[in-house]
């Protein structure tokens, strides 16, 4: 259609490309739809202006090779390469919002896109300015290798960010707790690092690879609740019948634990001192741990001198007892010797 003379497709394609690039601006990152509408019909539009010239984008041009022509025919090229990539890059970001992928997928996501962008500018350089791409490549694997070597620690966070986030162990949001026992939310997690903001209101950050390495016990799933455990230990002078009563009178009578599932009183041991239960409920979430186990040992108090029960003493305490009365013996009797003299 325009013959053998290529200038007015290559003028074309500049300000489609050039028009394209003003009006991505124009909308803006908050239309991701809007952006992907105006990346595709421009780049259709070049694409349909290469094809009718004849032009193709990944062959050097051996028409203009000097002058201002050769400058439109690479700038052309370079343009719809540039569009090809941002095409791509923008089927993507549609993909993970269509998907409601987790934040975390951004690592994922940036991955691929630098991939695109690197892709696209070995194109550039091997297509549009007919640079050899195998010496090339060869020459950054070099280099690739000693920043390698260099960076061994900020790839393993690189890379432990990416394992983490291919398989899902936590998003932004959720209540963790790690090996050594240290808890927090995660309020931010990026390639190299998380960060998790514990109960004490601190930001601990924690680079990938360490927390890779730990075990991590998401506590925010399947849901927010959360079990606790607590022991009471109760004076062997009544029935263990009654005890249990009344230890589930105690989670009755909770106003901050869940009644679904319902909570549950268990008898763990029982011997001449003490009676010992257990009383196993369900908070909404880890926040409400601690008020709820205040209202709970409030309430046990209460309940015991309500039904006369006694708290028993700590079962390690009275490993100590026998010791004690042996020494408070001799004593006595060396101030009743003295006492005698």
């Amino acid at each position: 259609m325009f013959g053998d003379d290529n200038f007015l497709p290559l003028v074309l394609i500049n300000i489609l490309g050039i028009a394209g690039i003003v009006v991505w601006h124009i909308q803006g990152g908050n239309r991701p739809r809007g952006r992907l509408i105006v990346q595709i019909l421009f780049f259709t539009g070049m694409s349909l202006v290469l094809y009718l010239g004849s032009i193709a984008p990944h062959r050097p041009d051996g028409l203009y090779t000097q002058g201002f022509a050769a400058l439109l025919s690479k700038s052309a090229r370079i343009l719809w390469w540039t569009h090809l990539a941002w095409t791509i890059i923008g089927f993507i970001h549609i993909y993970v919002r269509l998907n409601r992928k987790p934040r975390e997928a951004h690592l994922i996501q940036d991955m691929a896109i630098a991939v695109i962008y690197l892709g696209v500018a070995l194109s550039v350089i091997g297509f549009v300015f007919g640079m050899p791409i195998g010496t090339l490549v060869a020459t950054s694997g070099v280099i690739a290798i000693i920043f390698g070597l260099a960076l061994q620690n900020t790839l393993g966070d690189v890379f432990s960010g990416i394992a983490l986030a291919l398989g899902r162990a936590y998003a932004i949001g959720d209540w963790v707790e790690l090996g050594d026992g240290t808890e927090g939310r995660v309020v931010e997690t990026n390639w190299r690092s998380t960060n998790l903001l514990t109960a004490t209101h601190n930001v601990v950050v924690l680079p990938n690879s360490i927390l890779a390495k730990q075990g991590v016990t998401n506590l925010s799933r399947p849901d927010e609740t959360h079990q606790i455990a607590l022991r009471v230990r109760i004076a062997a002078a009544q029935r263990p019948r009654l005890v249990e009563e009344v230890m589930r009178s105690v989670l009755q009578a909770s106003v901050l634990i869940i009644k679904n599932p319902p909570p549950v009183v268990a008898i763990k041991a029982i011997d001449a001192i003490a009676i010992e239960v257990e009383l196993q409920f369900r908070v909404d979430s880890v926040a409400i741990r601690t008020p709820a186990k205040n209202e709970i040992v409030d309430l046990v108090h209460n309940q015991c001198r309500a039904s006369g029960l006694s708290l028993a003493m700590p079962a390690e305490s009275l490993a100590f007892m026998p010791a004690l009365i042996g020494n408070q013996y001799p004593v006595v009797g060396n101030d009743t010797q003295d006492a005698t003299s």
